[in-house]
């Protein structure tokens, strides 16, 4: 008997397609520079939700990519798909991996499960370290991510453009704490999975597994909003992990 399809394998197939539809488009814009195209993220290693996920794909070209050209072939995938075109995220860079846009756990995604969607040649980079990915973490993304969760706390309403965001900030922690203690990435699935088996102190468990039901249902997260109140303890627990492991 064969196994019926979900809601979120069935768009996950359908952006996978797209995206290899949109390998054109770069080649068109790159020419014999392009060097390969990918999907990474949830559509490579699972967890795509229909709702909440990204089109993450990854492109090397012998130099890198322009401004101009990013923006060229996110308006032409607009064009081709107003459903998936506008959810392309692109992670790039050169050769070298000396450039561009491509973080250290994408660059851990893109050599352990990448899905090829066309390549002329793989480029292998040096696999971060455990030191490297956590000093990525605990900069930019941790403190982008604790600004947006204490504002949440103190928001009085959810406005209906923020539920996305909102909802990544409640899942955040779990995935912080996969990428930091592993060095690893993962699906939310695996981080929530992981956190269940090794809870954190001081973190509140209770409100990312809620969060995850939520993503997978594809469901607004409107009724989670009074556990915006729990986000700054979040925070915390998350400070908290990075100055223990540091003091090891």
């Amino acid at each position: 008997m064969t196994t019926p399809t979900s809601p979120d394998e069935a768009a996950g197939r359908a952006a996978a397609d797209f995206a290899k539809g949109l390998v054109a488009n770069w080649q068109a814009a790159l020419g014999t520079e392009l060097l390969g195209v990918y999907l990474i993220g949830s559509l490579a290693h699972g967890g795509f939700s229909r709702r909440y996920s990204d089109v993450d794909m990854a492109v090397i070209s012998e130099n890198g990519l322009s401004a101009e050209t990013i923006d060229r072939v996110r308006s032409e995938a607009a064009a081709l798909s107003p459903e998936w075109g506008p959810k392309v995220s692109v992670f790039w860079t050169d050769r070298r991996f000396a450039i561009g846009r491509f973080p250290p756990l994408d660059r851990i995604d893109y050599l352990d499960q990448p899905v090829v969607l066309w390549e002329r040649e793989r480029v292998q980079p040096a696999r971060p370290t455990l030191e490297e990915i956590r000093a990525y973490l605990r900069g930019a993304p941790f403190a982008n991510w604790a600004e947006r969760a204490r504002a949440f706390a103190h928001a009085a309403a959810l406005d209906p453009k923020d539920r996305k965001p909102y909802l990544r900030a409640l899942l955040y922690p779990a995935r912080f704490c996969y990428g930091y203690i592993t060095g690893r990435m993962g699906s939310n699935d695996d981080a929530v999975a992981f956190l269940q088996e090794q809870p954190q102190a001081g973190l509140d468990l209770s409100s990312i597994e809620q969060a995850l039901q939520c993503r997978r249902a594809a469901a607004d997260p409107d009724s989670l909003f009074a556990l915006r109140a729990i986000l700054p303890a979040q925070v915390d627990a998350c400070e908290a992990l990075i100055l223990a492991t540091d003091a090891l």
